[in-house]
């Protein structure tokens, strides 16, 4: 969006090659002088704080207190909102020492989310003051830099600060309606390489299933791998167990990758951890085991009857399926929008020689004996669980 004295970049961090901008910069608009008032907001906290604090030093690197004044806007009640917006007024309209030069930075201003707080009748006359202030014009010298995270798009206020100043949008990463594992993964991949980090693929995958799409946390996890293994050694999906906090959605990939791959120690010390954590029984036998087992099942039955080769990677595998009548697919799970939910199945078929057609077939009926035990309450969820698992994954002769 372009107006006359104004303009508004998105910064896209799903894709960075495609940005057309520095993440950390405003670039000026064609036929456009720079304007000393700078907005940056979007519902990717971490990138607008990133940004900001990047601009910042940029525009007034080693400043003093007289160059440089910095207002934390981080407030939760609607007295210390005004307060920030009534000192950032303040500062504005003091002139610069000895007629020098000054930076005011409003720093990850609550005021303009949508909260209570900032819903306030105070909080709205106070941001009300601070456009009026920069609508007649900062005295010479003087730039205001204005960092907003989850900024509401909707209020007067933010379409007055997008009008006067120029504006740089970080959003969280817009996947599209259809979007799922395959893409949050992709999308993870790019961060990671930003950094050159040598995560191997099932690492990547086990960082995602721990973070998903929050960026501040990806950045800090990413960061934390780099000061342990550098950038040069290649990092395991088990540096990734040892080292990112292990969520409920991480867990459940542990679970699942563990039965997929016949790891019967990685599985049973995954569950012990999900029981530690308050998890129920019937939830990780349906949230992992069960769709696991069907998936191996399903896909070692499609491998076997139709003499197919297991693909090299996860994403390869929704070609293969595609090659296949459609009398052959109708059984298999699919996307809300009804497409064929093809990832999954690839990691499964990636995993199918670990197990043979009837060990599959044996298992998925011990899942629904299982499930009837579970809802009989005896004997315990662990031990049911932990029985299944043995069963299951437990080799001949061993």
């Amino acid at each position: 969006m372009v107006e006359s004295n104004a303009f508004v970049l998105t910064h896209s961090t799903l894709n960075p090659q495609r940005s057309t901008i520095n993440s950390a910069l405003p670039m000026p608009a064609a036929k456009s002088k720079t304007s000393n008032i700078l907005f940056l907001t979007g519902s990717d906290e971490s990138a607008v704080k990133k940004a900001a604090s990047a601009l910042v030093e940029k525009l007034a690197p080693g400043a003093d207190a007289f160059g440089l004044e910095v207002i934390d806007g981080a407030v939760d009640t609607v007295d210390a909102s005004v307060n920030a917006l009534n000192e950032a007024v303040q500062s504005l309209l003091t002139l610069p020492f000895l007629g020098g030069s000054k930076l005011v930075w409003l720093k990850s201003a609550s005021c303009l989310a949508d909260s209570v707080a900032g819903r306030s009748d105070a909080v709205l006359e106070a941001v009300e003051k601070l456009c009026s202030v920069l609508k007649e014009g900062l005295p010479g010298g003087v730039t205001f830099v204005l960092s907003a995270p989850q900024a509401d798009k909707r209020r007067t206020a933010y379409k007055t600060f997008s009008k006067l100043a120029e504006t740089v949008v970080h959003d969280m990463p817009d996947l599209g309606f259809r979007a799922g594992e395959e893409e949050i993964i992709e999308w993870t991949t790019s961060r990671v390489h930003e950094r050159d980090l040598q995560l191997a693929a099932d690492a990547v995958v086990a960082l995602t299933a721990r973070v998903g799409l929050d960026t501040r946390q990806l950045d800090n996890e990413l960061e934390k791998l780099e000061t342990a293994f550098g950038k040069s050694r290649p990092i395991s999906a088990a540096d990734v167990r040892m080292l990112v906090p292990q969520t409920r959605e991480g867990g459940i990939f542990d679970l699942s990758e563990a039965i997929a791959r016949r790891n019967l120690l990685l599985a049973l010390e995954t569950l012990d951890q999900q029981f530690r954590q308050g998890e129920k029984g019937v939830g990780l036998l349906l949230a992992a085991i069960v769709p696991t087992v069907r998936n191996l099942l399903l896909v070692k039955e499609l491998l076997v009857r139709h003499k197919l080769s297991a693909p090299a990677q996860p994403h390869f595998f929704a070609g293969t399926l595609k090659r296949l009548p459609e009398s052959a697919l109708a059984h298999l799970p699919r996307k809300k929008d009804g497409t064929l939910n093809a990832y999954p199945l690839g990691i499964a078929a990636m995993n199918a020689s670990h197990y043979s057609l009837p060990e599959l077939e044996a298992g998925f009926a011990s899942c629904a004996a299982a499930n009837q035990q579970l809802l009989s309450g005896s004997p315990t969820d662990h031990i049911i669980l932990t029985r299944l698992l043995i069963g299951l994954m437990a080799r001949a002769g061993r």
